[in-house]
């Protein structure tokens, strides 16, 4: 007889400590804000509660400011963001979340609760976290 399978959710394996910040603010503030935070990915705000959450990562501005030879101090973060974002539950199989990564090619996704982020999750996280906690 098997032994039951160890789940293990995303909840389990999600960061909590992840930046936000406004789509209205400039790459240049959401450049400082990476720097600060020590991260690459930043949460973009929702404007009211109709809005959905966006996403800013340093990829989209070597992109969209970087290799366009765009001045950081005059780009908006709303107009190089990715929105919507694919956003996942806490209680969602990490093995499911995984399976969303690879084929919506994410790096990143928000754990959304009552319409509300509680974390973040990575492959990374999913990873050397999950599988590290499952196979102990």
């Amino acid at each position: 007889m098997m032994a039951p399978r160890m789940v293990i959710r995303v909840k389990d394996v999600m960061k909590t400590d992840f930046g936000t910040i406004d789509g209205i603010a400039t790459i240049d503030d959401a450049l400082k804000k990476m720097k600060a935070l020590k991260t690459s990915v930043l949460i973009v705000n929702k404007r009211d509660q109709d809005d959905e959450y966006g996403m800013i990562n340093s990829g989209d501005i070597a992109r969209h400011v970087l290799a366009k030879d765009r001045a950081p101090d005059r780009v908006n973060v709303y107009e190089i963001m990715s929105k919507p974002v694919i956003s996942v539950h806490p209680d969602m199989d990490i093995r499911y979340c995984s399976r969303l990564f690879s084929t919506y090619h994410l790096i990143r996704a928000p754990v959304i609760e009552n319409s509300k982020i509680i974390g973040i999750v990575s492959p990374n996280s999913m990873v050397l976290d999950g599988m590290y906690r499952a196979y102990q």
